[in-house]
């Protein structure tokens, strides 16, 4: 009996981790990466490349980058994954040279310690060395988001017991499926996250596109979908500031928040 189980396991973790090694390479065009890259850089700046360096009201971090990538400050940390430390590092390995400061500061943390800080030193030559690289990278920024898309899919399946990874994956599957779907993962991706942290949860409720697609029941294909995701999405940020520390006052975002989410909808101007 003991062998049973044990080869009854065994074969369970297997099947595991075969379901979490079959996803399948994410292939997207130059032309459709490109798309993606100005569609995300118009929801997080704006379009406005003096907002590639921002700092937001309420946050304890800098956000930079066409993707609003997030640093922490020097001694700092926080719930949200930290990304451009890891942004960085791709564009180094893609032979861009990166300015010293900066090298030397993706080490330690970011160099201002706290928004008057990085707002007092706007026009400051690293300030200016910093956009002038992020405004020249932005075809790799968007391939660092596009990768960090496809690794997304194992880690979500990875955190969820093997009886809903199948779901997970159909899911994930009718969004890509559709004309805009890999804007719409990789755009949520960077937004608010793949939803596998523990720690980016509100009393133990996330918000992230692992979240998104559990909440998806459909099974039909075509634009129905991406109105099925961005109703999911709205409905999970919608819980977010319900379930949020009051202090935070996130209900303030919830505007800007549907603005974006309403892009994924079919028929969408964007």
């Amino acid at each position: 009996m003991r062998l049973t189980l044990f080869a009854l396991l065994t074969a369970t973790a297997l099947l595991a981790s075969a379901a979490i090694a079959q996803t399948s390479e994410i292939t997207i065009s130059k032309k459709e990466a490109s798309r993606i890259g100005e569609l995300i850089f118009y929801n997080e700046c704006a379009g406005d490349e003096a907002l590639l360096t921002s700092w937001n009201r309420g946050e304890g971090f800098p956000s930079l980058g066409i993707g609003h990538f997030i640093w922490y400050p020097t001694g700092s940390s926080g719930p949200y994954k930290e990304s451009f430390p890891e942004l960085i590092r791709f564009i180094n390995t893609d032979g861009v040279a990166i300015p010293g400061w900066l090298e030397e500061a993706i080490k330690s943390g970011a160099p201002w310690l706290s928004r008057d800080d990085f707002l007092g030193a706007q026009d400051s030559q690293q300030m200016q060395e910093l956009r002038s690289l992020l405004s020249q990278t932005r075809p790799i920024q968007t391939e660092f988001m596009i990768r960090r898309l496809h690794r997304s899919l194992p880690r979500m399946l990875a955190s969820v017991p093997y009886a809903e990874q199948t779901h997970i994956r159909q899911q994930f599957e009718r969004v890509a499926a559709t004309p805009m779907g890999y804007y719409v993962l990789v755009d949520y991706v960077n937004f608010k996250g793949e939803g596998a942290h523990s720690t980016e949860r509100y009393q133990g409720q996330g918000w992230g596109l692992l979240q998104v697609l559990q909440h998806m029941q459909g099974q039909e294909t075509g634009d129905r979908v991406l109105t099925e995701f961005a109703d999911a999405a709205l409905a999970l940020l919608t819980r977010r500031i319900h379930l949020a520390p009051p202090e935070r006052h996130e209900e303030r975002w919830l505007n800007g928040w549907t603005t974006r989410i309403n892009t994924y909808r079919p028929g969408s101007s964007r």
